[in-house]
């Protein structure tokens, strides 16, 4: 038996103006450039029109680590709100994740609502099971896995992502790409996730050149936010696999943001997993045919099945 769950409700082109008004106390996670630039206040707005009590906890930098988390628990046990609402990239989506849950077992409290607003599109973190915690003095991160840290609500708005620099937006782009590589084409993949995952590779090959050039086109823009989310669900079903273990190890250690360790090791974990390697065994790789179907979706060739592969 198999099954597939989203879980998360996706509302696109902003909705937080709907949600405010059942909200009485919201916590807002982001970090420091969001909070000093003003950009935190396409929340705040919308809580203050909807006279919604809030907290900002601007304390999120790259890479969450243990001691933020345990800073913004100890000042939401203090605030006790009714929601939490995850402002910015995927550090502060993971910390505010990882706040949330922390906050409900270490105190016992219904757990808040927790919204997640995305400002790039890279991590598909708002409709996903995982948050990635930094150890620094170890330089080691580690993945939690609940379905306590899925969000019960995303708000995808491409205007959001406009001003990422072209260096975020390659490699939250890239991070996209591996996510919907590494989905595609795991032993717990099915029709529903290779759905997703196919989609989402064509959305990033399509679209992430032309908008790493043309920042400012939202179409361009709306399609990348899209393929993160659905690359994000893809693997949340079907898992990732060697690429991100070994990307999270490269980019603890030497401070490489994470889309970018994806994209470096990436060619090489292909290959690995077609068992390139090894001709004789080659054919007999599903992970080879999956890939050789997604070159001929983005206009690689024609697929010619396993003995191609072989020969």
């Amino acid at each position: 038996m198999n099954s597939f769950n989203v879980h998360t409700k996706i509302m696109t082109g902003g909705g937080l103006e709907t949600v405010a008004p059942k909200l009485k106390r919201a916590f807002i996670v982001t970090d420091g450039f969001m909070s000093s630039s003003g950009k935190v206040s396409y929340i705040t707005d919308k809580l203050e029109a909807a006279g919604v009590e809030y907290r900002v906890f601007d304390q999120v930098r790259a890479d969450p680590d243990v001691g933020t988390v345990s800073k913004g628990v100890e000042a939401i046990q203090d605030f006790k709100p009714d929601a939490v609402i995850a402002f910015g990239g995927g550090s502060p989506i993971d910390a505010a994740k990882a706040i949330s849950y922390m906050y409900q077992k270490t105190t016992g409290a219904e757990k808040p609502l927790c919204i997640a607003v995305p400002t790039t599109s890279g991590t598909g973190s708002e409709v996903t099971d995982y948050a990635v915690i930094t150890d620094r003095a170890k330089g080691i991160k580690y993945p939690l896995d609940s379905q306590a840290l899925r969000p019960p609500v995303a708000i995808l708005d491409p205007e959001l992502t406009v001003s990422a620099p072209a260096s975020v937006t390659a490699d939250a782009g890239m991070d996209v790409l591996t996510h919907a590589l590494e989905a595609y084409v795991s032993k717990g993949a099915n029709d529903f996730s290779d759905a997703l995952a196919e989609k989402a590779v064509r959305l990033v090959v399509e679209y992430l050149p032309w908008v790493y050039k043309h920042g400012d086109d939202m179409a361009a823009r709306e399609h990348m936010h899209n393929a993160s989310n659905m690359a994000g669900i893809a693997f949340n079903h079907a898992s990732l696999g060697i690429n991100h273990s070994i990307a999270h190890i490269v980019g603890g250690r030497f401070r490489i943001p994470h889309g970018r360790a994806n994209a470096i090791v990436l060619p090489y974990v292909i290959e690995f997993n077609s068992r390139l390697g090894d001709r004789t065994h080659a054919a007999d790789s599903m992970a080879a045919m999956k890939y050789s179907q997604l070159g001929v979706l983005i206009g690689g060739g024609s697929y010619a099945g396993p003995q191609a592969i072989r020969n």
